[in-house]
């Protein structure tokens, strides 16, 4: 099996909101997949809804099964702080450098999500240490679009409001925080109604929560499902009729049982010679002075359950963008692994809660890089 490489430039998450931009009269937006045309538009990112998911579950999603919209690729790695950084910036991870989960950033290991430092049991704020808009400096899509004159509106959780990931990659335009799913189709709605042109960014994450703790297609999973259709047909019901709705995810999700702990006895082979681990479980990042080493150890003890490469290969193969910033370059592991099939590459020291969880992403199989793009438009 090869590894899915991002379709970047024509066919990836972050090709989607600049492709909106073209349409709502943005200078140097490029509409490569599509999209342009609706004036008021609404982009829902799903956090968790694989392509191949909910094409496994059409009855619990009909009215999301009946939109028209081929797959797209999620980048790489297909995780969340990574996504939103791709589909906030308009640019693949190693243009706007949060190449993971977690990873090295100057003399820290950050967790992007919570912007926080990695692998200790309490939560030590970074966002002084590591200035967001600084470890991400790039102008956001939202930036781009509110100064051309367009009424940009983020549809959040509460909070998320001053967050180190939404600072990074979110920043411009207002902020609307929202309680549940009532309240995120109502704003929503509100937004698509307050002016001429509009791009409103609405995120809904329980989804994702349900496959990675009971995993992706159980039957709390499929429940969230219907529940999350029923709000994207409340939005669609209330578009305007120059208005649209574009459903995208931040990546799919496999179940893991092949389960591999970094931090146990038996792979102190995979530990010997590095320097620090990043990442998550399908996909890490391994830094070592000594890479050939201890690629040859890797290999020889996961064979053909992960793709083994070197950051030069990894480079090469633009799974990270058809371009590394320099500035970014050290963020990514001397080696990268992407895991294959079911395998899991936990450290139930350094990450007790994720190493318990039963659906995991990141890597470049299929079902992780195949996420939705999806499109109703107002007026019936």
């Amino acid at each position: 099996m090869d590894p899915v490489v991002p379709r970047y430039g024509a066919g990836s998450l972050s090709d989607v909101v600049p492709s909106l931009l073209a349409g709502l009269g943005v200078p140097g937006a490029v509409d490569v997949l599509g999209l342009a045309g609706p004036a008021r538009v609404c982009v829902l990112l799903v956090d968790g809804l694989g392509w191949e998911l909910l094409r496994e579950h059409p009855a619990d999603a009909p009215f999301l099964s009946s939109l028209p919209g081929p797959p797209i690729t999620a980048g790489f790695p297909a995780t969340t702080a990574t996504s939103l950084a791709s589909l906030g910036t308009g640019v693949p991870s190693g243009e706007h450098g949060l190449v993971g989960y977690s990873f090295e950033a100057g003399d820290e290991v950050l967790d992007a999500l919570r912007w926080s430092r990695y692998g200790v049991p309490d939560h030590v704020d970074l966002r002084s240490a590591l200035v967001p808009e600084e470890v991400q400096p790039r102008e956001t899509v939202f930036e781009r679009a509110a100064a051309a004159g367009v009424a940009v509106r983020q549809v959040l959780p509460r909070e998320h409001r001053g967050s180190g990931l939404s600072r990074a990659v979110l920043r411009g335009g207002s902020f609307d925080g929202v309680l549940g799913f009532g309240d995120l189709v109502a704003r929503v709605s509100s937004a698509l109604w307050s002016a001429e042109r509009v791009l409103c960014y609405a995120y809904h994450a329980d989804l994702d929560a349900l496959g990675h703790v009971y995993g992706p297609g159980s039957e709390p999973w499929r429940w969230q499902l219907r529940f999350v259709d029923r709000v994207a047909a409340g939005i669609a019901d209330g578009l305007p009729p120059d208005g649209a709705l574009v459903v995208t995810a931040d990546h799919g999700m496999v179940a893991v049982d092949d389960l591999v702990d970094l931090d146990s006895d038996p792979a102190a082979a995979l530990r010997e010679g590095v320097r620090a681990f990043a990442g998550e479980a399908r996909v890490r990042h391994v830094h070592t002075s000594s890479p050939d080493a201890v690629r040859s150890r890797w290999e020889s003890v996961l064979g053909d359950r992960a793709w083994v490469v070197s950051r030069a290969e990894a480079v090469a193969a633009s799974w990270f963008g058809p371009r590394v910033d320099d500035r970014v370059l050290p963020r990514v592991g001397d080696l990268v692994v992407a895991a294959r099939g079911s395998l899991g590459l936990v450290r139930t020291r350094a990450e007790p809660a994720l190493s318990g969880l039963v659906g995991q992403h990141g890597s470049l199989t299929a079902a992780e890089q195949h996420i939705p793009l999806l499109v109703a438009s107002g007026g019936g």
